[in-house]
């Protein structure tokens, strides 16, 4: 099996996994079959509900002689009549349900194995929430075991080794340590299915953390028993692509509908608000008519519905950079979600987040509450101003909120301070913190939208981030020209060259470091500027195009002379995606960068970010566009890691 990352946003990839029955996009569900028991045919759910991907248990259908005797002979694609890729799980669940089950760990791989499945699953040991810590490790331990022996005898098969270690996050960080080392196809978070049914959903957030966080960056992680779609963008966001439920029959068997956040008794609905096939050809009266085997038939189309629209809109949601969004959004319809949230607000977890949060967005940053600020991206934005800014001047001149971009909407305001005084700085107190005037068309600054009135936490963090920012510093608050009598009279003319030269200063500062600044623009600089807007759109040192300014985001587009000047004054491996000398090649002809190829690189880089790619010797071979962090480019091995721009031929 293969994995790749074709679009992301926030740790949430969009990607492809690639098996011997066909590509599947994720984040994926995969429907609960039951062989005993099919409410909805695998053959249905492929051409009416866009199901790519079914799982079914091999433990069940090895217990049953006649379904055990058509897979064996005819393969598990054919007792299901599915021609996609299927997946099974192994007789755990069942071990944690009944207590233990009649087959050994290296029997049920065998049997997947001879049915044919795409992808089979260790006999891995449940760790239940309420295990005492020695019991949780005992567990792992042995999972862990049965995964070293298990990935011996897979063969073609692919494998999916369950993480495990109980509530513990640190057990549950070891166990994915250790099996990561072992090269699998799916990682599973298994024994959380008694946390979602009791919504400890704070625990399930921690859990998930500790396991990607000791997982390689290059591997799909199932989230195992997730079967409704309350949790489904949360999860995402942390970095689980495939989910499985049967949660579509299972509640359908007790007349419950599912909706996108939350369900619902048949009992207590008098009308059907959704707008599925099933919902749209009936009425609520109606279905409460319909005999016990026809309802439950129609409620488990609709709750199938249901669940995969929600996976179509966190797609959407990836492609469009609003997943943070529509996790907050629907954080605040459960009151357990909220609390999940909280977790995502320590440092720790925040700084791990970021290193996979893009470095721009293709839309505006959009606040939706308390929670917003705490978005990772706008940390790193904070730390970036703190140790990356230079402010141009000790005086600052300090103008309040106003429309975007705010050098337009302020523009006599500006005009006069710079007519009595060009070398000011001039501050925006904006709702997410100081805004340099030269960094106003910058993401997320320009392409944020917030509220006049915001709520009391994120007024507590802005100001104490602004007085941060401003200490040590001649602050003047701006009161019409009355401000002007507190700031210095300067015979010194305003200069639009100057000015502009601030501007693209101020911008490299914060993308690629505080002295990018000297290092990209020290020349003779000249400039080409939109007809339209007088807006800087090219930037020229000595003649050389260094850089390009995109109207999108406010940041800049590494040209290959620009590459070659970071390159030349700045040390090893800054900035740098190093690859393997078999890449040469390829690159010299305007190739891509694969995952495969790459060996190193600056652990600053972010998704998205301008990179200069060298070789092992550190010769340099062109510039682009990162598609993955550093750690992902070297854990995958196929994909696509950085779109070349420019190259040397």
């Amino acid at each position: 099996m293969k994995f790749e990352i074709k679009d992301r946003d926030a740790a949430g990839r969009l990607g492809k996994l690639y098996t011997d029955h066909g590509p599947v996009t994720t984040p994926t569900l995969l429907p609960v079959i039951n062989p005993n028991k099919i409410l909805i045919s695998p053959k249905e759910m492929k051409s009416c509900f866009d199901v790519e991907m079914v799982i079914t248990n091999s433990y069940i259908i090895r217990k049953h002689k006649k379904l055990q005797k058509i897979a064996l002979e005819e393969g598990v694609h054919h007792l299901i009549d599915f021609n996609g890729p299927i997946m099974t799980d192994s007789g755990t669940f069942q071990s944690y349900i009944y207590g233990s089950v009649s087959v050994e760990p290296l029997e049920i791989i065998e049997f997947q194995k001879n049915i044919g499945v795409d992808v089979g699953t260790i006999l891995d040991v449940f760790g239940t929430p309420n295990q005492t810590r020695k019991e949780a490790k005992e567990g792992m331990k042995e999972t862990i075991k049965r995964a070293k022996k298990s990935i011996l005898i897979k063969e073609k098969m692919g494998l999916a080794c369950t993480i495990q270690g109980s509530i513990f996050p640190d057990l549950r960080k070891k166990c994915a340590q250790e099996l990561s080392s072992l090269d699998a196809d799916l990682y599973p978070i298994g024994g959380v299915v008694p946390l979602m049914e009791q919504q400890r959903y704070a625990e399930l957030v921690q859990i998930i953390l500790a396991s990607k966080q000791g997982l390689s960056a290059g591997k799909p992680v199932h989230l195992f028993g997730a079967g409704h779609p309350l949790i489904f963008p949360l999860a995402v966001a942390l970095g689980c692509d495939v989910f499985d439920s049967s949660a579509y029959v299972k509640y359908a068997m007790q007349d419950r509908l599912i909706f996108s956040n939350a369900t619902m008794h048949l009992k207590d609905i008098e009308e059907l608000s959704c707008c599925c096939p099933v919902c749209s050809n009936i009425t609520a009266s109606e279905l409460k008519k319909t005999d016990d085997k026809e309802r439950m038939r129609l409620i488990a189309r609709h709750n199938l519905y249901i669940s995969m629209k929600e996976i179509k809109i966190i797609r959407n949601a990836i492609r469009n950079n609003t997943l943070w969004e529509l996790v907050e959004r629907k954080a605040s319809e459960n009151p357990w979600l909220i609390d999940a949230l909280h977790v995502l607000k320590t440092k720790k977890e925040k700084q791990w987040l970021e290193k996979f949060e893009p470095i721009h967005k293709k839309k505006a940053l959009i606040y939706t509450g308390p929670h917003t600020i705490h978005r990772p991206l706008l940390d790193r934005t904070k730390i970036r101003m703190k140790e990356w800014y230079q402010p141009f001047s000790d005086t600052i001149i300090v103008l309040p909120e106003s429309e975007k971009p705010y050098h337009i909407s302020y523009e006599p305001e500006i005009k006069k301070i710079q007519e009595h005084n060009p070398n000011v700085e001039i501050i925006i107190d904006s709702a997410l913190g100081p805004v340099p005037i030269f960094l106003d068309e910058m993401y997320p600054f320009s392409q944020s939208v917030f509220p006049k009135n915001i709520d009391k936490q994120t007024k507590s963090i802005t100001r104490k981030y602004f007085k941060e920012f401003i200490k040590g510093k001649e602050v003047i608050y701006w009161d019409n020209e009355k401000s002007l009598q507190k700031i210095k009279k300067s015979s010194e003319k305003t200069n639009e060259q100057n000015e502009d030269r601030k501007r693209i200063i101020a911008v490299a500062s914060m993308q690629f470091g505080k002295d990018a600044g000297d290092i990209l623009f020290s020349g003779a600089l000249s400039f080409v500027k939109s007809k339209k807007t007088n807006k800087i759109r090219n930037v020229y040192n000595s003649n050389e195009h260094v850089v390009s300014l995109r109207a999108s985001d406010g940041l800049f587009t590494l040209k290959l002379a620009g590459g070659q000047l970071i390159h030349k004054h700045s040390s090893f491996p800054r900035y740098r995606i190093i690859v393997d000398d078999d890449a040469v090649p390829f690159i010299k002809e305007g190739k891509s960068v694969f995952s495969k190829f790459v060996v190193g690189g600056d652990q600053i880089l972010r998704p998205f970010d301008e990179c200069i790619v060298v070789d092992n010797n550190d010769t340099f071979l062109g510039v682009g566009r990162c598609l993955l962090n550093v750690d992902e480019m070297k854990d995958f091995s196929f994909g696509q890691a950085v779109k070349m721009r420019e190259n040397i031929s």
